[in-house]
Parts: C-alpha cells; sequence; structure tokens
C-alpha cells in the first residue's frame, strides 16, 4: 500500500517473550496480593475505630430483643412432649401470642408504713361549719387522708461525755474517775453512728469526703476532709479481725467467684501515681454470703495465690478467661468453670460492628448470640426448680445447644480472620471451651461470673466520684470497708445499721467468738 504524504506510518506491533509476560502476571498478581492485604488491614482497623467509638459513646447494654419466637419453650417441650404438650405453631400466618399475667393497679405506690406519721389537720373556720339548708352547725363525720413524705435533713450535735470524779468527803485519799467508754477510735472526734454516716456515704453511694465535710458544714459541723479521712483509714485497720473470719468463711465455701478492677493510688513507694492498682472482688456462691475486696499493687499470679492461699481442693472457682486465674485453679486442685457472659461479648461486638443495613439473623456473630441466649433461657426456666429437674433440664436441652454451638465454632474457626472481632471471638471461645462446658455436669454450677460483676459494680459507681485512693492504706482501709458494707447488703442487712452495731461492739471483743459474733449473719443489731 502506498504511504500518503503527511500520513505518519502506524506503529509496529510491540513483541514480549514469554518470559517477559510471566513476570508481568507475576507483578500483577503480587499488587493484587498486596492490595487484598491492604484493604484487609483497612478494614480491621476501621472495625477496631468503630468497636473504640462504640466503648466510649454508645450504650453498654448486652440484652437483646425477646422477639426470637420462642427459642427455647417449644424445643425443651419437645424434647419430653406429654397429653398436655401443644402442639407447635406453624409460620403460615401471622399471630401474636400474649401471655397470660396480672395488671399492677395504677397509681403512685404508697409510701411506707413503717415510717412514722404526723397527723396535720386541715380545719374549717367556724364560721362555715354551719349548714346551708337549715342553719344547724356542722360536726365532724371523718377525713379524707393523703399523704405526703418530708425530709428532715441532717442534725449535727455534739455529745458531751462527763466522766464523774468521785472523793472520799472525809479524806483526800480516795479520789475515783468514771472510766472512758471503749471506742474503735480511742479520743476519736466522731461518734459510731457520725463514723458509719461518713463511710456509707462514700463506700455505698459514692460521695467523695470532701462533698461530705462540706455538707457538715452546712449544718455546724466544721470538720475538714483530711479528718474525716484519717477516721476511715483507721477504721478500715481495726475491722481487719472481721475481714479475717470473713476470709476464713469464703475459703471455706464450695463455690467461689473472682473478678478485678482498677484502682489509682497516688502515693505508693516506688511507683508512679498514674500506674495502675488493682482491687480484687471474690464472694462465695454457698454457705453465708461473704463480698471481699483486697487492694494490691498489680494482677499478677503473686498477688492471686496470696488471695487464694488456703482454698480447699475440690471447690469450684468461676472466673472470667484472664490466665492467672488457670494457675489457681491447677495449683489448687480446683474445679475451673468459664463464663458464658464473657465468651458472649466478643460476639456481641463483632455484631455491634456490622454496619446496620446489613445486619441480618443470619450473621455467625448474631447466630451465636442466639444460641448462648438459649442457654440463658433455659436457666431463667429452671431458676426455681430443684436441683435433679434442673440438671436433667441441662443435659437433654442444653446439652443440645452447647453441641450446636461446638459444630458452628469448628465449622468456622480457621474461616475468618484472627485479627477481627470475630476471629477474637472464636478463638476465645475455643480457648475457653472446656471450662464452659463443664456447667452441664452440676446443677449447682452457674454459667457466669456475673454475681461478682454485681458485687463490684459500687466499687466501679463509686471510683467515677472519689477517682483515687491517696495511699496505700487508704487503699486497703477502702477495701476492707467496701467488703463489710457489701457483705451486710447480700446478707439483707442495712449496711448503717450493721456498722453503727459493729463500731460499738468491736472495741469489746477479746476471743475469737466475740469477733465471730459480730460478722452480719451473726450480730444483734438492737434498737438504734
Amino acid at each position: 500500500m502506498p504511504i500518503q504524504a503527511g500520513v505518519s506510518p502506524p506503529p509496529a506491533p510491540a513483541t514480549i517473550t514469554a518470559e517477559e509476560l510471566a513476570a508481568l502476571i507475576a507483578e500483577r498478581d503480587a499488587l493484587a496480593g498486596a492490595l487484598r492485604v491492604a484493604t484487609t488491614e483497612r478494614d480491621l482497623a476501621l472495625e477496631r475505630l468503630k468497636a473504640l467509638q462504640r466503648q466510649l459513646f454508645a450504650a453498654k447494654s448486652e440484652a437483646r430483643g425477646t422477639d426470637q419466637k420462642d427459642l427455647f419453650l417449644n424445643e425443651a417441650e419437645a424434647l419430653a412432649p406429654t397429653d398436655q404438650t401443644p402442639q407447635a405453631e406453624t409460620d403460615e400466618e401471622e399471630s401474636t401470642t400474649v401471655a397470660g399475667h396480672q395488671r399492677k393497679k395504677r397509681g403512685r405506690k404508697p409510701l411506707d408504713p413503717a415510717l412514722p406519721r404526723e397527723i396535720v389537720r386541715h380545719e374549717l373556720p367556724e364560721a362555715e361549719r354551719v349548714c346551708a339548708h337549715d342553719g344547724h352547725a356542722l360536726v365532724e363525720i371523718g377525713a379524707e387522708v393523703s399523704e405526703q413524705m418530708d425530709v428532715i435533713p441532717e442534725q449535727v450535735r455534739v455529745l458531751q461525755h462527763h466522766r464523774i470524779k468521785y472523793a472520799c468527803p472525809c479524806c483526800d485519799q480516795s479520789l475515783r474517775v468514771a472510766p472512758t467508754p471503749a471506742r474503735i477510735i480511742p479520743r476519736g472526734l466522731l461518734t459510731e453512728q457520725a463514723q458509719a454516716w461518713v463511710i456509707t456515704g462514700k463506700y455505698q453511694f459514692g460521695m467523695p469526703l470532701y462533698r461530705t465535710a462540706a455538707l457538715l458544714r452546712r449544718f455546724g459541723g466544721d470538720i475538714v476532709s483530711n479528718t474525716l479521712a484519717a477516721g476511715v483509714v483507721r477504721i478500715g485497720r481495726a475491722v481487719q479481725p472481721i475481714i479475717n473470719l470473713l476470709r476464713d468463711h469464703l475459703l471455706d465455701s464450695d463455690l467461689i467467684y473472682g473478678d478485678e478492677t482498677t484502682v489509682q493510688v497516688l502515693k505508693e513507694p516506688g511507683r508512679k501515681a498514674q500506674t495502675k492498682s488493682y482491687m480484687w472482688a471474690q464472694m462465695n456462691g454457698t454457705g453465708p454470703p461473704v463480698r471481699l475486696f483486697a487492694y494490691a499493687p498489680g494482677r499478677g499470679a503473686v498477688h492471686a495465690e496470696k488471695l487464694y492461699a488456703g482454698i480447699r481442693p475440690g471447690t469450684t472457682l468461676m472466673s472470667d478467661g484472664y490466665e492467672v486465674y488457670n494457675g489457681i485453679a491447677r495449683a489448687g486442685g480446683l474445679t475451673h468453670l468459664g463464663c458464658w457472659v464473657h465468651a458472649r461479648r466478643p460476639f456481641i461486638k463483632a455484631e455491634e460492628s456490622i454496619p446496620k443495613a446489613a445486619r441480618s439473623p443470619d450473621q455467625l456473630a448474631t447466630r451465636f448470640v442466639r444460641l448462648i441466649a438459649k442457654l440463658y433461657r433455659a436457666e431463667s426456666l429452671a431458676r426455681d426448680w430443684t436441683p435433679a429437674r434442673r440438671l436433667r433440664l441441662r443435659s437433654r436441652y442444653s446439652a443440645a445447644v452447647v453441641r450446636d454451638i461446638e459444630r458452628l465454632l469448628l465449622t468456622h474457626l480457621h474461616a475468618v480472620a484472627p485479627s477481627s472481632l470475630l476471629g477474637e471471638a472464636l478463638h476465645y471461645l475455643h480457648g475457653q471451651w472446656p471450662k464452659l462446658v463443664r456447667f452441664l455436669d452440676n446443677a449447682a454450677w452457674p454459667l457466669d461470673s456475673n454475681p461478682v460483676e454485681n458485687a463490684i459494680r459500687p466499687f466501679v459507681v463509686g471510683r467515677r466520684s472519689w477517682l483515687f485512693a491517696d495511699t496505700v492504706g487508704g487503699a486497703n482501709a477502702s477495701a476492707n470497708l467496701y467488703s463489710l458494707i457489701e457483705t451486710a447488703k447480700a446478707n439483707n442487712i442495712e449496711p448503717y445499721r450493721y456498722l453503727v452495731a459493729l463500731f460499738k461492739k468491736l472495741p469489746l471483743a477479746q476471743t475469737v467468738d466475740d469477733y465471730e459474733a459480730l460478722l452480719p449473719w451473726n450480730i444483734a443489731l438492737g434498737g438504734q
């Protein structure tokens, strides 16, 4: 073909060798793999960022709706059908089941009848007590009664203790003075009732001591917060014999719960003020209720070993997945139970990381949450059952649910990125599995460590107000006083009344039996 003037010839086709083509394909595949890795890392980082944002700003509740179409009851009845068992409903048409219930009476809850009453009479003026029809004087026939709650503000008073002196009128050889009453703080400025009021204000209601001092000044009690703090620390040391006896009862229990949380101590020798310290919590599941707190500068095994020293072999220990508890269980020959709440929590976080538009019941995290919910619905139904009946339910129904969870776990354990929220949830569940399934063997064994988390919650709530402990002595005193208050509450005793009785009787105790009589379930409160 002739080439026209002014027109460039077409470029010659490029050619590459087979080796160059293979190198380009390999480079493309490497870049695609690097892109996939970068994309995955970006998605994981975004997932963690959203999880941290939810942890800081979103609601903390893990509750789920009840729109699960009878997850438990129909299945449980199917295990042992009877003539009275209703047929399972089908999904052919929509229906709504309303459980039978008694409607509560409308209106306000009446005031406690045990509260003292003061009658305020409202009468008509004399001029209006005349019948408008015949002019006769009206007579009283009754009254319409309504009630209001009235609060008398705190009253601060001073008790003057007069120790009477006696002398012989005939000579100067005999002089006697009435002895000083035994007090929990010798020469203390506050009475036992006042000390109990200060302590319950801080450790039961979370009011810092500087606010207590300000409240006292409002009513004329000019006492600085340092004086209050010194008294709290001295009382915290004085009640140590009671704490020792409570620990003996705790370690003698068949079931013990354990947990821990952080606390900041400003003036601890050899440590910075910002260093984390820990408040360890323990409670029993058998015998008289005991709730114990103990301060420790760390979270390691050396501190846990001191707290669990003396525990009986064969005791059941319920805890979260913290590795230190595994060492305690092995060393002490304990039966170690896993916590299903801690196993469920990572799945809830993984579920919440999914955009709302993409959530569905078929999501893997949601499926685990629903299966674990079945275990809890079964336990809720069997709460008041006899142990034998509850064990039958666990062996027949709960064991089947556990097998479903295990199959789902093994199917997806290695199919999800381990560093993702869902992957972490799967691996945590897998690591805790032998401890989690032990509850099936004994009807008395719990599913979770919620009771000890509930016991430690007042400390966590109070920590938001008072923020830190000033010294190690203050931290130890706080642990002792939290122990007394939470143990009193667990025994259905009003903490203020218990502390007043304890502070009055503790200085008189001499023997072990005397101290034993001061434990919350033994002490005689009397009128105060």
